[in-house]
Parts: C-alpha cells; structure tokens; sequence
C-alpha cells in the first residue's frame, strides 16, 4: 500500500491534468482551490464557486476539508464560512475515492439532493421543507449574485489576502452580514 503522501501526489496531479482548473496554495500539494460549476438542471446550474480543499496528513483515510469560498444557499454548507456539513463527507467518504470523485460526483449529488434533516444553514432547510419553489429562487438569486464568474474572481483576490476557511463572510459586507464576524470566535 502506498504512504499517504504519495497518495495525495497522485489525486492532486489528476486533478492537475483534469478539466478542473486548480490553484495550488504556495504550491502545497496538500492545500488548493477548485473551480466548480454548479450541477444543470437543478437550481445551481450556471454557478460558478471557488472551492477550497484542504488534505489532513492521514488523507485518504481521513476525508479531505471542503469549503464554498463565494456565498452558497444551501441547507448543508454553512452559508458565512462556507464550509460542506462534515457529517456528509465522512458518512461517504471512503479511501478508495478520490479528489476527482468530490467533483463529478460528491459535490454535484450535494447540490442535487439536499439533506434538510442535517442542517448547517437551518434557513435553507427549513425554506426547502416548507416551500421549495421559494427555496430554488433564493438559491439561483444566490448564484447570480454571489456565484458568478465575475464573484468567483473577486473571491480569488479576496483569497490571495487571507487563506483561511473562516475568512468567506468578510468578503462581501452588506447590512445583513452585520455579525458575520463573530462566528469565527467561536
């Protein structure tokens, strides 16, 4: 069996030579940004998010960090840090998958059947449970504001000022975000 870095070697160089158009973080092998275009026929289609991937040292035996670094709708991604309900990472990953696998087929199967019964983002579920149609209007209002390719390249350049997960709330600042700020401290 091969060590975990090797391993990471490989799946980041599939995703290198990939369609997917990826930025590696001061060339880190374990630290990188995924173009990510939302799934067609659902309400996501025409997306276009910046995903952030981080891959602890154990990968792949322990599942990698994802995060929506522009703003998603979306009952199991926290809509201020972005970040993907770890629960539905872990219940599915598996070693056998690989970086691609979170892309052609984790992320779109996310977007396309939401889980409201295990909520990070409780308005996005409870919006889905109650009234769907007002749910897939919300998230395309989403898509078009905040997943755009112009927001995906301003979420570059907000990026390339701070790295962390958490930094996502601060990058767009709109009476609504007013708190955004405190979360990170907890």
């Amino acid at each position: 069996m091969s060590s975990p870095k090797r391993r990471i070697e490989t799946d980041v160089m599939k995703m290198l030579m990939s369609d997917y158009e990826v930025t590696l973080v001061n060339d880190n092998m374990q630290e990188f940004y995924v173009r990510f275009k939302g799934p067609e026929e659902t309400p996501f289609a025409g997306g276009l998010w910046k995903i952030h991937v981080e891959l602890p040292d154990q990968y792949p035996y322990k599942s990698p960090s994802i995060g929506f670094v522009n703003r998603i709708f979306h009952p199991n991604i926290d809509e201020l840090s972005g970040s993907v309900c770890l629960d539905v990472i872990n219940q599915t990953w598996s070693p056998m998958y690989d970086m691609i696998n979170i892309f052609e087929v984790f992320l779109p199967q996310l977007l396309r059947y939401p889980n409201p019964t295990d909520p990070l983002n409780g308005e996005a579920a409870a919006l889905l449970m109650r009234e769907p149609k007002s749910y897939d209007a919300k998230v395309k209002e989403y898509v078009q504001r905040y997943a755009s390719k112009d927001a995906a390249d301003e979420a570059d350049e907000d990026s390339n000022d701070d790295d962390e997960m958490s930094s996502v709330g601060s990058y767009e600042s709109e009476e609504e975000d007013g708190a955004a700020g405190n979360m990170e401290d907890i």
